[in-house]
């Protein structure tokens, strides 16, 4: 483990796709593609956070786009990926078999994974399901999605941050509030569209104002828009409310299917939307992970420590990957 990645590199420049496209998956989704960097290079793909989030175009920045050819999709009901908001035939399940059919549609056959928050998440049940195709990882503020975690972030992330919780709490009536999950995904999944709206908008600046470990309030107010609320507050509730699609503990428990594969975990110290002992019990899963913890960062993949030690990882796996 090593500690306090912090000095600073700059993201690589602005780039823009050389390839995108849509990709309809079934009768309800199609998802947005795009492909950056070096159509010769060595493949990498890039899961976002959330679920709901989207891409950003800082997405593509974190790789030297002369050596990787970067693939990012918007997952099912994020971002450009229409219906976005829908949550129906969305799960863990069909997101990794999105995965495979971008995989198949690019014609690679493998990639290194590099996916945050939730994004790590995925990273880990999409290796685990096809560990053949994965040629290492790069993981920030790691969520296991187990119950734990959930409860925390709908109970405990307040603790830190109470006035921005307030308006999350205050949005319940006092009535139901012993279960926040259960009244929010009432609003959110209801045949009230502005209800459904308002609450989605609600969940995610909540979010938003506990990404950073200084305040960020332009950020808030990205996540209260009606682009992003939708994807985010209606698909974390979804997920929630069915724990990830996964078993308690699963991500952990099959390890070993990926174990033997090169990780690099980049965890922020003060990261309140997902601590960091689910990074480090993954780290203790993975003999072989590194993990980074960087001591002045907070959730955000482009604080400027962790940004620094994303970037590090990425030039890393350069000298694994080059033959």
């Amino acid at each position: 483990m090593t500690q306090g990645s912090s000095s600073m590199h700059s993201l690589y420049p602005p780039i823009e796709p050389y390839r995108s496209g849509y990709l309809p998956v079934d009768d309800v989704h199609t998802l947005y593609w795009e492909e950056c960097g070096n159509p010769q290079g060595v493949p990498v793909l890039f899961l976002h956070g959330g679920p709901g989030a989207g891409l950003s175009p800082t997405h593509r920045q974190f790789f030297d786009p002369s050596y990787y050819r970067i693939v990012l999709f918007d997952q099912r009901g994020a971002g450009r990926s229409t219906p976005l908001g829908c949550w129906e035939d969305n799960t863990t399940q069909l997101l990794i078999q999105d995965i495979e059919q971008i995989r198949l549609l690019m014609g690679l056959e493998q990639w290194l994974v590099f996916g945050g928050s939730w994004g790590s998440t995925l990273a880990l049940a999409y290796g685990q399901a096809h560990p053949e195709r994965c040629t290492g990882f790069i993981l920030r503020g790691v969520f296991l999605c187990t119950q734990t975690e959930i409860t925390w972030f709908m109970e405990g992330m307040g603790q830190f941050f109470p006035e921005a919780r307030a308006p999350f709490v205050d949005h319940i009536p006092l009535e139901e509030r012993g279960d926040l999950l259960a009244a929010y995904c009432t609003r959110l999944f209801g045949d009230d569209a502005q209800a459904s709206l308002e609450a989605a908008r609600i969940w995610s600046r909540y979010e938003g104002s506990c990404l950073h470990l200084l305040p960020h309030p332009e950020v808030a107010d990205t996540f209260g828009t009606d682009a992003v609320a939708l994807g985010v507050g209606r698909l974390e509730a979804h997920y929630f409310r069915n724990r990830g699609f996964l078993a308690e503990d699963q991500l952990i428990r099959q390890m070993g299917r990926i174990s033997h594969l090169p990780a690099i975990v980049v965890q922020g110290r003060y990261d309140v939307v997902c601590p960091p002992q689910a990074a480090w019990r993954l780290h203790q899963a993975w003999p072989g992970s590194r993990l980074d913890i960087v001591e002045d960062a907070g959730h955000a993949a482009l604080e400027p420590g962790t940004a620094s030690a994303l970037l590090a990882a990425t030039e890393q796996f350069k000298q694994v990957l080059t033959p």
